[in-house]
């Protein structure tokens, strides 16, 4: 088996997620997403806690509406998918393959549970697998 597939999700996590408020206009994640040049943000209420997330399929599917008249709790998807920090990248592209998705967060188990500290997509795994 190839070694890069035993690796473990908090070494090839990215670390700082990035969260948006649950009426965070569309337009703003829109243009977020841009600049950060990646696929999803995680949408959190105030203390923290993950509730959803967006991607740009996502945003994609209000394509022909008014991005500045829709917010974040419109258009997130409510299905968050967790995992462990320790759990192998061979397992995470199990659960990706399996659940049809593309990014994994992973929470704090301590002090504030719940709050994301990384997240997993299926580019991380692929940067990791070729290196």
């Amino acid at each position: 088996m190839d070694l890069s597939k035993e690796k473990r999700v908090r070494d090839v996590m990215t670390r700082g997620v990035i969260t948006v408020a649950l009426d965070t206009p569309v337009s703003e994640i829109a243009k977020l997403l841009v600049k950060e040049e990646v696929s999803g943000v995680a949408v959190i209420v105030p203390d923290g806690e993950v509730v959803g997330v967006i991607s740009e399929i996502d945003i994609i599917k209000f394509f022909d509406q008014n991005w500045d008249n829709l917010t974040a709790e419109e258009v997130m998807s409510t299905f968050v998918r967790t995992i462990d920090a320790e759990m192998t990248i061979k397992k995470a592209a199990d659960i990706m393959r399996d659940l049809n998705i593309h990014r994994l967060l992973i929470l704090s188990l301590s002090p504030a549970y719940g709050v994301p500290i990384g997240i997993l997509t299926a580019s991380d795994i692929l940067r990791a697998s070729v290196k």
